[in-house]
């Protein structure tokens, strides 16, 4: 596999001409002090980011280009409409480095030994959940055997819906799940095509102050629902610097947001099209913090790996450690 950075040198010699005229006029060359300084070295570093999260936070702010420009790196920000896109496309190496939730980097790990765990934001249990319409008569898990159940499948909600069930005695096979993604499951929720929605914010937070859903049961005791950056391997092991100034930049911006919940959601209001009160709901429930990966954190990410794998939705079992960059960011 190529390396996912573009280069390109700006380099100028200025060479000293001798002048021999015929009038005798002497050779000259240029003083040392006139003479060009070759120019440093410049990479574009190619970040994938989805409308909502933390990266595109810092793509507002702009504060990375800045702590990057010392270092010879440009920023170049690609957008990707959800997890899944964004890690194919660090795997065909249209971006290095990106953010994903719990499940994505499952089936990427599977399909692409080349990337890997950077660092995660602390737990976000309660960023995601099983709603029902406000005068449902669905009144807990027990009562969604034989009903409709939303969600997109391969995804965080899906790992969520299984321990649900598992917590209450009940399996897939007890329940009728209708695999969409959330625009589609939005749709069919409203017109009462299904009975229940397993779904994450911010489309979570819209549900609740847009329509009124109503949460039969989070993610809390159940998931950690983490949110992970991930890179390719070859850049991470080859550009460290790169890499802490990254996640150093990350995590000053998620202490911003933690105090600055109002101004963050300011900043994501026109990509998302969310009203604001809907998304600072959202990111009170976000994990604060940029960690590196630990031992706890790679577990918990085994579980859900393990969970597909059982469930087929992955062809092989995975060792999650083997995608844990070793030497990890501090």
């Amino acid at each position: 596999m190529a390396i996912f950075i573009n280069r390109s040198w700006a380099t100028s010699t200025i060479i000293a001409a001798t002048i021999a005229g015929l009038m005798g006029v002497a050779g000259c060359a240029k003083k040392p002090e006139q003479q060009a300084t070759p120019k440093q070295e410049t990479t574009t570093l190619n970040i994938g980011f989805q409308k909502y999260g933390i990266l595109p936070i810092v793509k507002a702010k702009g504060e990375l280009e800045k702590n990057l420009a010392a270092q010879g790196v440009n920023v170049k920000w690609v957008e990707f409409p959800a997890g899944p896109q964004l890690l194919e496309g660090l795997n065909v190496g249209s971006v290095v480095f990106g953010e994903a939730g719990e499940a994505p980097p499952i089936f990427a790990q599977a399909a692409n030994p080349n990337l890997v765990y950077v660092a995660n934001q602390p737990p976000a249990p309660t960023a995601e959940a099983l709603i029902v319409q406000k005068d449902s008569p669905i009144q807990s898990v027990q009562d969604l055997k034989g009903k409709r159940i939303a969600l997109n499948k391969g995804s965080n909600v899906h790992y969520l819906l299984l321990k649900l069930l598992e917590a209450n005695n009940l399996t897939l096979n007890d329940i009728q799940p209708v695999y969409l993604p959330p625009s589609d499951a939005r749709a069919a929720f409203e017109k009462g095509a299904v009975d229940a929605w397993v779904i994450w914010d911010p489309f979570f937070a819209a549900a609740e102050h847009q329509i009124h859903a109503r949460v039969i049961a989070n993610g809390e005791h159940l998931v950690s629902n983490h949110q992970f950056y991930l890179a390719d391997r070859k850049f991470a092991e080859g550009h460290p610097e790169v890499l802490k100034t990254l996640v150093t930049t990350l995590n000053q911006t998620t202490d911003w947001v933690k105090t600055h919940p109002d101004d963050a959601a300011k900043l994501l209001e026109k990509p998302t099209a969310l009203e604001l009160d809907v998304l600072k709901t959202s990111i009170s429930r976000m994990g604060f913090g940029v960690q590196p990966i630990s031992e706890k954190v790679a577990k918990e990410q085994q579980y859900v790996a393990d969970a597909f794998f059982a469930q087929k939705l992955i062809p092989k079992q995975l060792v999650i450690a083997d995608a844990v960059l070793k030497n990890q960011v501090q």
